[in-house]
């Protein structure tokens, strides 16, 4: 296993991978209001080049942050000069990403499945191999399942959705997508996973049957193509698209703070160089324009649900408001029975509720969007952990995450089909 790891490291170097070796994942949980002030400071210092990975949002909730090795001293200094508690999450950010680096390169190494059936649902796959499942589904699946081409990249990658479809024209449709943010892994791989189920279950399972007997699903499990293949070949904890910003040497937009709702307000970020970057203007991301032109010409998507990691949460609209949406009461009732059918499985806990009240102001984001568009049931999913991996959850985790996910897509989508408006 050392010999695998130390042959891993050197493929990273030579490759020019971005390494992260001694850095550290720091949870701080702010006691007081000059606590937190001191906390969200942080964000503005960028000589240590921190990573936010749960950025501040109030007292008594956890902030993780990545710091680089050279950043480590200087902070914890500051933190303990200044009163601030914090513990240690993962103790060595790069044992993680090798640990995971090997196990995707030993399942690379079996043949390619000649069959979905003996495709590997608990391992990370590059962008390639999940493209070419995609195209297996189709040909296995003709009369269900087809594949739309819905744009293109900054890179010049195409944008793929999976149709399930039993035939008819602009039915009543549900959206789903993952992987918008591409280090959020475990959402594309649940997307490969949910494709499946469906084609799986479409017959022996009454509510999906009838679901499909109704409406079409549109399931784009790679929204990010560009920043997920730069994870996979170049820099694990990219966040990003993968656009060229005039007049800055920074790359990429947060394509989670690009859309038209509520555009560069609180909660997402003026500087290229940021995380939560929002772009020079709303839908300037092809990946973003992509999904809005689709939607638009559509014109008939009833739900629309946009998968992320991690913390283990279900948020409905509004990001970039205090103003409650007028459908808040319904949408909290079918949280409240998602989570809990979520929960019924493994006895994974979530929280739910408003955006902005349950996290933090984000403007810009994709389900005010939708909603705003006249799509009522517009939620988003933050799937596991709460912290102990974060970013890096183990593929083992894949197919159990998958599988409670999917109990609360249910939920949504058989309430979306009840209740047509």
């Amino acid at each position: 296993m050392r010999a695998l790891l130390l042959l891993a490291a050197l493929v990273a170097v030579a490759a020019g991978t971005e390494t992260f070796v001694g850095h550290q994942v720091l949870r701080i949980i702010p006691g007081n209001d000059k606590e937190l002030q001191k906390v969200q400071e942080l964000q503005d210092l960028e000589e240590l080049q921190l990573d936010f990975w749960l950025a501040p949002r109030g007292l008594g909730y956890p902030v993780d942050v990545r710091v680089p090795f050279p950043s480590l001293q200087p902070l914890k200094a500051h933190l303990e000069a200044n009163g601030i508690s914090y513990s240690i999450m993962i103790e060595d950010v790069q044992a993680l990403v090798d640990h995971e680096q090997m196990e995707m390169f030993r399942s690379s190494r079996s043949q390619l499945p000649l069959s979905t059936s003996t495709f590997d649902y608990s391992s990370y796959h590059s962008l390639d191999e999940i493209y070419a499942f995609m195209d297996l589904l189709v040909a296995e699946n003709p009369n269900l399942v087809s594949k739309l081409e819905i744009g293109h990249t900054t890179e010049n990658r195409p944008i793929y959705v999976l149709k399930f479809s039993k035939g008819g024209t602009n039915r009543p449709a549900i959206w789903i997508d993952t992987g918008i943010h591409s280090r959020e892994w475990v959402t594309q791989a649940s997307g490969v996973w949910f494709a499946k189920k469906i084609v799986q279950d479409h017959e022996n399972d009454s509510e999906l049957a009838s679901i499909l007997d109704k409406m079409d699903i549109f399931l784009e499990i790679v929204t990010n193509p560009d920043g997920f293949a730069f994870t996979q070949t170049k820099n694990r904890m990219w966040r990003k698209t993968r656009s060229k910003q005039s007049g800055s040497v920074c790359v990429g937009v947060d394509p989670n703070r690009n859309w038209d709702a509520g555009f560069g307000g609180s909660g997402a970020s003026k500087n290229p160089c940021s995380d939560t970057y929002h772009g020079p203007y709303a839908n300037s991301e092809p990946e973003v324009k992509a999904i809005v032109d689709f939607v638009t010409n559509h014109g008939n998507i009833k739900a629309f649900i946009s998968i992320h990691s991690y913390s283990q949460l279900l948020l409905y609209p509004y990001g970039y408001t205090t103003t409650p949406v007028p459908d808040q009461e319904e949408l909290h009732e079918i949280s409240e029975k998602a989570v809990a059918a979520l929960s019924s499985l493994y006895g994974t806990k979530y929280k739910y509720g408003s955006i902005i009240t349950t996290i933090y102001q984000a403007s810009g984001g994709t389900i005010d969007w939708t909603y705003n568009q006249g799509i009522k049931y517009s939620f988003t999913f933050e799937l596991r952990d709460t912290g102990r991996y974060g970013f890096l959850l183990p593929a083992s985790q894949i197919v159990p995450t998958a599988q409670e996910t999917w109990l609360a897509l249910k939920v949504i989508m058989v309430h979306t089909r009840d209740h047509p408006y």
